[in-house]
């Protein structure tokens, strides 16, 4: 039971994102090895959205590793658990509570062992800024902990970048980019070794807009129209002055014509946005009010058409609300 409910839950997310994104592109899908123990290792910039992504547009089917400061309350621990979140106990959260990792990484053991995924978000917390931060060394732990206790066992690392050319918005383009894997054919004393060939991996990957005025850099490349989720159109502007793909801005009208066929949905946005004190979570709440409420929405709109006299008017606004959603990509910031 609990499969096939994951499993439903996964099409219906899935066929929301592609709802909320303008277009999700998937590259390097070919470098997935296939019966192999996996350890995920993703940059962190988009909050739930990052995981949402891996677990629908992958084709595997992942656990997470994720802050235990998340599972305080047990209702919300027992539905993390129920759909493969693990919790992570770092040394803000106590150090009585570090040792209780090991409960974490004996059940990551399990998963790998079936030659299962599991995910980790290395950098160790989430930021919109568009650069790799230094990783963590939770993954190496796993890696070697699971040789330890299994030396049959073989896993690779595959690392996996995440970028968006609008981190807070709706109708804007999320990139997937998975690299080659890396064997972890290394004694566990050359554990910094493999951080290091992870870390190179990954920073060959995500879009990197140089530190030294990265703002101004940032919005001259969005003035410009640049896809800032493409790592190759963003080095060669920057090298060149290049724009191969440029992305074209959403009129404001059309984006106030959503908001309006929206109203409901829109206003409890507006309702939530003062409590999301970290700007990472817009867009994870924006997408969560969607992906609980707009089928309600649209239903019921459908009721008006066909069982009231406001018939012919809520078909109307059915419709356009469809029109203006679809209408309604804005890629950049």
């Amino acid at each position: 039971m609990q499969y096939l409910i994951n499993e439903f839950l996964r099409i219906l997310v899935k066929i929301s994102l592609k709802g909320y994104f303008n277009k999700i592109v998937i590259e390097g899908k070919e470098n997935i090895p296939k019966n192999t123990p996996i350890l995920l290792v993703a940059n962190h910039q988009n909050a739930l959205i990052d995981p949402l992504l891996l677990a629908t547009h992958t084709g595997l089917k992942p656990s997470f590793l994720t802050r235990a400061s998340v599972f305080k309350k047990s209702f919300v621990a027992k539905l993390l658990n129920f759909i493969h979140m693990l919790p992570v106990y770092r040394v803000r959260d106590g150090f009585s509570t570090i040792q209780q990792n090991q409960t974490t990484f004996d059940q990551t053991y399990e998963v790998l062992r079936g030659n299962g995924t599991v995910i980790i978000f290395a950098e160790g917390s989430h930021s919109l800024i568009r650069n790799l931060r230094p990783l963590s060394k939770g993954f190496t732990r796993i890696a070697f902990g699971l040789k330890e206790k299994y030396p049959e066992v073989t896993p690779v690392i595959l690392p996996v970048a995440l970028d968006y050319s609008a981190h807070k918005r709706s109708g804007s383009i999320a990139r997937v980019t998975i690299g080659k894997v890396i064997p972890v054919d290394m004694p566990a004393a050359k554990s910094g070794l493999l951080t290091k060939s992870v870390q190179v991996a990954l920073k060959n990957l995500v879009v990197e807009i140089p530190n030294e005025n990265y703002d101004q850099q940032l919005e001259n490349l969005i003035a410009h129209q640049v896809d800032v989720s493409s790592r190759e159109d963003v080095e060669l502007f920057l090298e060149t002055g290049q724009v191969p793909n440029p992305v074209n801005e959403v009129s404001g009208l059309k984006n106030k014509l959503m908001k309006i066929f929206h109203f409901p949905l829109y206003w409890l946005w507006l309702l939530k946005k003062p409590g999301v004190k970290d700007p990472v979570f817009s867009s994870t709440w924006k997408f969560l009010i969607g992906f609980a409420l707009a089928p309600i929405y649209y239903f019921f709109l459908i009721w008006l058409s066909m069982d009231t006299a406001l018939g012919s008017w809520a078909l109307t606004f059915l419709i356009m609300a469809w029109i203006t959603l679809i209408g309604n990509k804005n890629p950049q910031e």
